[in-house]
């Protein structure tokens, strides 16, 4: 039980991001908030969890052998962190254009579908039939999503902002397959969601002088940075490893569920936002492909347990 609360914690906090970013101050850009955020919650993640490594690895005592260091782990890990840096301006850019409601379901729902593609594509190994149902159904509501779009707005989507929530679920298909191949190699689940978060925040440090940050002189803008940084980083990451450790793949995956809720939600109780009967049945669709998706993930090679978080 300790575990689901863990997942589902996780999955609210990951919700909250658009939201976040929207009741930010005036002035901030997609890629201004994402450097920020990766700087403070990267850090944050890669020194709460190393931290939890090496106690984990204290406890296991010199008997468990342990995987050593290469340039292919080092490469790997450096690519989670450079897609995840990837992932935040994309993935803001996508909900700036089309709403918190629809960027973060196109978002969350194309991650592990393009993550079990691309390991389709690595691998050769042939999809189930479930997940090629699934993915049928999503594909189909992130279309009618594109067609919808908010209500009085007298066209569908924003192609762009489609665009950035779909490249921000890509960046995560990569972390998602880079991630599998770390853990079957016998790396520590800690140890490899630090080195992401080390890596990110290191990249987007090098990135800091050619933003624009006067928004951090508002106090909104602060509480915002601290809050996207450590809370849907730095602590959502830790409580979504550690209770995925104790959770099935089909009950990890159906918990994930709660954040793309959240953010849709929020959308429309806090913002305002408000989705045409199209947006609203392709919400509906694609709600149901991850469901499938959901409960079709029984293995530990399905991507399904590495639903996207924002």
């Amino acid at each position: 039980m300790v575990h689901v609360l863990a997942v589902l914690a996780a999955a609210l906090l990951f919700g909250t991001t658009g939201t976040s970013q929207a009741l930010g101050p005036e002035g901030t850009t997609p890629l201004s908030i994402g450097v920020m955020r990766m700087v403070i919650g990267g850090t944050g993640l890669a020194l709460i969890a190393f931290s939890l490594a090496a106690r984990h690895a204290r406890r296991q005592g010199g008997g468990t052998a342990r995987p050593r260091w290469g340039p292919r782990p080092v490469l790997l890990m450096v690519l989670t962190g450079a897609c995840l840096a990837l992932y935040q301006p994309l993935f803001f850019l996508g909900t700036a254009r089309s709403g918190v409601a629809v960027g973060t379901v196109v978002a969350l729902g194309s991650a592990p579908i393009l993550a079990g593609l691309l390991e389709w594509a690595l691998t050769r190994r042939m999809p189930t039939p479930t997940w090629m149902a699934a993915t049928a159904l999503a594909t189909i509501g992130v279309v009618l999503l594109g067609f919808g779009g908010e209500a009085g707005t007298g066209g569908g989507a924003d192609p762009l902002g489609l665009a950035g929530s779909v490249g921000a679920g890509a960046s995560f298909a990569v972390i998602a397959n880079a991630q599998r191949r770390l853990l079957d190699d016998g790396w520590d689940p800690f140890t490899v969601v630090g080195a992401m978060g080390a890596s990110s925040a290191v990249i987007c440090a090098f990135a800091l002088p050619f933003v624009d940050l006067g928004w951090l002189g508002a106090t909104s803008g602060v509480v915002m940075a601290l809050w996207l940084g450590l809370a849907t980083i730095s602590i959502a990451y830790v409580l979504f490893t550690w209770g995925l450790s104790g959770l099935t793949a089909a009950t990890a995956a159906t918990l994930t569920l709660g954040e793309p809720l959240t953010a849709s939600v929020l959308g429309i109780v806090v913002l305002g936002e408000r989705l045409s009967v199209l947006a609203i049945v392709g919400l509906v669709v694609l709600a149901a492909g991850l469901a499938l998706l959901a409960w079709g993930s029984r293995t530990p090679r399905d991507p399904a347990p590495y639903a996207v978080e924002a």
